[in-house]
This record gives structure tokens, C-alpha cells and sequence, in this order.
């Protein structure tokens, strides 16, 4: 997870009389020595040094950049990550620093067909306590709430979903929306799982195969999810027998079913400063270009063929620069890069320029975490009781959330038909022979130009041999 620490410009002195900068996590030593004290000294990560004088613009600019990296750093370690040490400090400075008494409201929560649902929450819920809430209200079982989560997304002007982020364990979904300050960004519960088996659990459940049928309509009707007229001819014959099931088995057939489409970006693949699409979904990052004719072409990378990948960030352009798309200028460029195994013995770095870089990071994370939880043979289900709930929290989102049956079943009601396929939709095609002939930009090695500190390691990592080729 990437975490931004602005500078203030408030400054403390010492016993000397000595002054410095300080930053927004103003308890950084606290946290770290308590941190410290619960899971030993080699646990964390060094914590970067500090200057007793007076730092000028570019030591305070590197200063707030080691701090990042170190909160970087903890958060992706897995035992700090789930600490609730950790998670409790970074909701309580959220809550913090936004000004946000401790109080019951209501927050309005999105189905992925835009209907709303409204659940009644303590500002100083936690996101396992919201998707609770949601979950009550529309009678989904407690061992079905892991299957789905609660994304931050931005509204556009044509009605479509930007998505921002997921929303973690470590914030406070109420602070979050209402903190931005904008009636474009909403909250959307979407399903949270890649591999499309575990559709079958979700639906065994009615209310679990209602929120299903209608994110994949939606989907459709947005062009997540390729169809061919003929296709699309079925699926819409299945919608008017209301063969609900009938319709997602079909759909589970089409290229792009359950990924997560981002936002218009570049890459340098498969050259310098190339408009792409990204999507992501079944194990794998797809990458849509079109060429000249408007003709599609799609490059897919396997996770499993991802060695790591990174999250950076650098300051904005400066004023009257060229940018390219994707890099307005005022804001901060991220860039979403992955070392991948282009052929046997060939790494090769992949750069994505995107406001999203982080989400997308996420979702790489996610799709490891699948892979790893199923060849162990675990379970992604989760128990109600287990998500971070008391039994008073509970007993008063179960009194308090649930709706009468009738209304629930109403609350995720089935979407409308889906409208006509556009009669000039161009077929895709595959790059899949193409991959390995790319030349693609090199950014450096993770031994010369990234750190253990700064790459996320991949352990679906597997190696190939000429027979995958």
C-alpha cells in the first residue's frame, strides 16, 4: 500500500534549543518504539535518520520521501500489515486529522448497477464494520461477506466508475468518501475475488447471486466484458427467461468476465508513451491497444510470470513542461512497474504511467494472495463474527441494518435488459505470438535500481521452461 506523508511546516526544538521539520505522522517515534516493543527490534525496518538543523526545500522533499518508504515498508510487511497496532494508529490519525467526531450517520453504499443502499454506521467504523452493515441490510450470509469488498470510486460524467482504491483495514470508510469533499466519489461493493470457481459458492445463495448477476450486466453494458454480437443475442434471451444462473455460466465463457477495467493510460509497451487500456482479472494484467484502422490489439501478462513489481511516485512537472497523457501536470506521476518473464532466461521490465498505479498494485497483491490461498487449499470465506465485530456491533447491525425480505429482495432487484451490442465493435486480437518479439524499455535491475524496500516480491513466481513458450 502506498501512503502519502506531507510535510507541516510546524517546528519543534529540542533541549538545545535546536529546531527541525516535522510531518504529519507527529507520533512516528511513539509508534515506532511500540512497534518495537510488541514484535522486537528486527522486525521493522530502519527508521530514517533525523537532522537537527534547519532543512532546506530538497532535504525536506528527501525527508518526506524516506518517510514514505518506511511506511511503505511496514505496512507491506505481513505481520505489521495485519497488526492491529499498526491498523488502529492509522485509522485513529484519519479520524484525527480529518476532524471527525465519533458519532451515528448515515453512508450510502452503491451496488455495482448503481442502486444504493443505505446503512446506518459510526463515523469511526472501520471498513470490516461497513461491509457487516451492507451485508445485514441485504440479508448476504456472514460466510459470504469475504467474496465482496468495498471500493473507493469516482463517479465520471458519463455515469462510469473510475475506481480509486479498495478500502483497507486500516481506514475508515466514512472519513474517506466525506473527507474528499465531492459528490463524485462513492462507495461500491463489487466482489473481491478473481478465479471465477468461487462463483459457485456466491450462487448458492439468492441474495449472493443477485449482486453477481447484476455486476456482470453491469460490466457488459460498460464494455468491461467483450461480446460478440451472437453472445450477446444469447445472454439477453437468458435475461428475458430471468435464467439468472443460465446467464452467468455464459458470461463466465467470455473473454474479460470479473476483471476490473481502469482508466485510459501509457505504457512502454510495446513502445515508448503507448496509449493503453488496462484491465485485470484471472491471473493477469491485460493490456488493449488500438492501432491504426481502430483495430484492437491485447497483450496479457501472467502474474505468475511477474518476478516483482514496484509502485513509484515523483514530484510534479514543472510549470509549462510538455506531458504526455497521462502525466498532467500539478500532479504527482505514479507509475506501476513489473519485472516479467518475457521468454525463458529474459526478464524485462513493463511500465504502466497511471493515476491508478496503486489500485493496480492492489490487484496484483490480491491475485497473488488467491493463487497462494488456493494451492495451499484454503478458503477465502469469512465469518461474520470473525471480520472484526463484538457481539454488541453484531447484535446492532443485525437489529439496526436488516431490512424486511421483501425489501431486501428489492435492494438487489435484477438490472434491466442489456441495450443493443454497437454494430462497429472490432474484434481483438491476440499479441499472444508477438510478446517475446517486443523490444521493450528497460528502466534498470532490482540490484542497481530498486531496493528489498521498494519492489513487492511475487511468491506465484514460476519459472518456465521452452515447452510454455
Amino acid at each position: 500500500m502506498h501512503f502519502s506523508i506531507p510535510e507541516t511546516e510546524s517546528r519543534s526544538g529540542d533541549s538545545g534549543g535546536s529546531a527541525y521539520v516535522a510531518y504529519n505522522i507527529h507520533v512516528n517515534g511513539v509508534l515506532h518504539c511500540r512497534l518495537r516493543k510488541e514484535y522486537g527490534a528486527n522486525v521493522l525496518p530502519a527508521f530514517p535518520p533525523k537532522k537537527l538543523f534547519s532543512l532546506t526545500p530538497a532535504e525536506v522533499e528527501q525527508r518526506r520521501e524516506q518517510l514514505e518508504k518506511y511506511m511503505q515498508a511496514v505496512r507491506q510487511d505481513p505481520l505489521l500489515g495485519s497488526s492491529e497496532t499498526f491498523n488502529s494508529f492509522l485509522r485513529r490519525a484519519q479520524q484525527e486529522t480529518q476532524q471527525v467526531p465519533t458519532e451515528e450517520v448515515s453512508l450510502e453504499v452503491l451496488l455495482s448497477n448503481g442502486q444504493k443502499v443505505l446503512v446506518n454506521v459510526l463515523t469511526s467504523d472501520q471498513t470490516e464494520d461497513v461491509l457487516e452493515a451492507v451485508a445485514a441490510k441485504l440479508d448476504l450470509p456472514d460466510d459470504l461477506i469475504g467474496y465482496f469488498s468495498l471500493f473507493l470510486v469516482r463517479e465520471k460524467e458519463d455515469g462510469a466508475f473510475s475506481f480509486v482504491r479498495k478500502l483497507q483495514e486500516f481506514e475508515l470508510p466514512y472519513v474517506s468518501v466525506t473527507s474528499l469533499r465531492s459528490q463524485e466519489y462513492k462507495i461500491v461493493l463489487r466482489k473481491s475475488y478473481w478465479d471465477s470457481a468461487y462463483d459457485d459458492d456466491v450462487m448458492e445463495n439468492r441474495v449472493g447471486l443477485n449482486l453477481l448477476y447484476a455486476q456482470t450486466v453491469s460490466d457488459i453494458e460498460r464494455g468491461w466484458i467483450l461480446v460478440t454480437k451472437e453472445q450477446h443475442r444469447q445472454l439477453k434471451s437468458l435475461q428475458e427467461k430471468v435464467s439468472k444462473k443460465e446467464f452467468l455460466r455464459l458470461a463466465q465463457t467470455l473473454r474479460h468476465y470479473g476483471y476490473l477495467r481502469f482508466d485510459a493510460c501509457v505504457a512502454d509497451f510495446p513502445e515508448k508513451d503507448c496509449p493503453v487500456v488496462v484491465s485485470a482479472g484471472n491471473s493477469e494484467l491485460s493490456l488493449q491497444l488500438r492501432l491504426p484502422g481502430q483495430q484492437l490489439r491485447e497483450g496479457s501478462f501472467r502474474v505468475t510470470r511477474m518476478r516483482c513489481w514496484r509502485v513509484t511516485s515523483s514530484v510534479p512537472l514543472p510549470s509549462g513542461s510538455t506531458s504526455s497523457p497521462g502525466r498532467g501536470r500539478g500532479e504527482v506521476r505514479l507509475e506501476l512497474a513489473f519485472e516479467y518473464l518475457m521468454s525463458k532466461d529474459r526478464l524485462q521490465w513493463v511500465t504502466i504511467t497511471s493515476p491508478q498505479a496503486i489500485m493496480m498494485s492492489i490487484c496484483l497483491q490480491s491475485m497473488v494472495d488467491e493463487l497462494m490461498v488456493k494451492k495451499s487449499g484454503g478458503s477465502i470465506r469469512k465469518v461474520g463474527s470473525k471480520c472484526g465485530l463484538s457481539s454488541e456491533q453484531m447484535l446492532r447491525r443485525r437489529v439496526g441494518g436488516t431490512l424486511r425480505r421483501s425489501d431486501s429482495q428489492q435492494a438487489v432487484k435484477s438490472p434491466p435488459l442489456l441495450e443493443s451490442p454497437d454494430a462497429t465493435r472490432e474484434s481483438m486480437v491476440k499479441l499472444s505470438s508477438k510478446l517475446s518479439a517486443v523490444s521493450l524499455r528497460g528502466i534498470g535491475s532490482p540490484s542497481t535500481d530498486a531496493s528489498a524496500s521498494d519492489v513487492h516480491g511475487n511468491f506465484a513466481f514460476e519459472g518456465i521452461g521452452d515447452e510454455d513458450l
